[in-house]
C-alpha cells in the first residue's frame, strides 16, 4: 500500500514535534555549533535532507554534546530512510536531553521501522511520561502497539487520549479509526474515518481506509512479519510529508 497523507499538518504536527526544525535564522546565535545547526535546519526546510546531513555531520563531530544537533540529525536520518543512523542519533539526543520527549518519540519510530516492537512501545510510553499533555506521543503509543500486533485496546485508549487533547486534528481521528478497525468495531471505525475526513477532506490515506471498510477497495494480503518493510519507502511516488505509520495495511 503506497497511500500517503499529503495534506499539510498544523504547526504542532508529528514531523515538527519529532525534531523537524522550525524556521530559524542566525539572529541571536553565538556559537559555531548553533550557527551550523541553523544552517542545516534551513537546508532541511528546503527539502534537501541529504545536504542537511552532510552539513551537520562535521558539526556534530566537532561538538558531539549538542542535544539540538542530534535531535535534528535523527529527524534527517528518518527522512533519508537511514533508520539505524536515526536510532543512533535519537539515542544520543536522549542521553543529552532526557527532559525532551522528541528524541524518545523518534527512537520509538525508528525501532518500529526496524521491527523492534517491544522497545518501540517502551520508548513511546517514555515520551508520554516526559510530556503527558502532548497528543503526539499518545498517537505514537497507538501506532507502536498497532505495528506490534498486540494490545489493540491500549492502542485505542491512546488514540482516544490524543483526540481528547487535540480534537481538531484529523490524524488522531484516523489513528482512532485504525485501532477500532483492529478491534473489529467496524461501524465505529467508519465514523472515526468520516470525522477525520471532515477535518482533512483530501487525506488519501483516510479515504482509502474508509473505502476498505465500505468494500470499495481490496485489503492487501496480510504480511507475515510486521517489520519496517511494511512502511513507505523512498521509491513510492509521494508528494508531501509522509507519516510511515499510516501505510500499515
Amino acid at each position: 500500500m503506497t497511500d500517503v497523507d499529503a495534506a499539510k499538518r498544523p504547526q504542532t504536527n508529528e514531523a515538527s514535534a519529532q525534531g523537524e526544525p522550525q524556521r530559524i535564522g542566525s539572529e541571536g546565535l553565538t556559537t559555531p555549533t548553533e550557527i551550523g545547526i541553523a544552517r542545516a535546519a534551513a537546508l532541511f526546510e528546503r527539502v534537501d535532507p541529504a545536504a542537511a546531513a552532510q552539513h551537520l555531520e562535521p558539526i556534530l563531530a566537532a561538538d558531539p554534546g549538542s542535544g539540538p544537533g542530534w535531535i535534528l540529525m535523527a529527524r534527517i536520518r528518518l527522512v533519508l530512510d537511514e533508520v539505524d543512523k536515526a536510532l543512533d542519533a535519537a539515542n544520543r539526543a536522549v542521553e543529552l536531553a532526557p527532559e525532551d520527549a522528541r528524541p524518545l518519540a523518534m527512537a520509538s519510530r525508528a525501532l518500529t521501522l526496524l521491527g523492534r516492537h517491544e522497545e518501540a512501545v517502551t520508548m513511546a510510553y517514555r515520551a508520554v511520561i516526559v510530556e503527558p499533555k502532548n497528543p503526539l506521543w499518545h498517537d505514537r503509543v497507538a501506532w507502536s502497539l498497532l505495528a506490534a500486533d498486540r494490545q489493540y485496546a491500549d492502542a485505542e485508549q491512546a488514540a482516544r487520549t490524543a483526540i481528547g487533547l487535540d480534537p481538531k486534528e484529523g490524524h488522531y481521528h484516523f489513528t482512532h479509526g485504525v485501532t477500532l478497525d483492529a478491534l473489529g468495531h467496524t461501524d465505529q471505525a467508519r465514523q472515526a474515518f468520516l470525522t477525520s475526513l471532515k477535518l482533512e477532506p483530501e487525506n488519501p490515506v483516510a479515504q482509502h481506509r474508509l473505502a476498505l471498510l465500505n468494500g470499495e477497495a481490496v485489503r492487501p494480503p496480510e504480511k507475515k512479519k510486521r517489520g519496517w518493510k511494511l512502511f513507505g519507502r523512498k521509491s513510492d511516488a509521494v508528494s508531501g510529508p509522509v507519516r510511515p505509520e499510516e501505510l500499515l495495511p
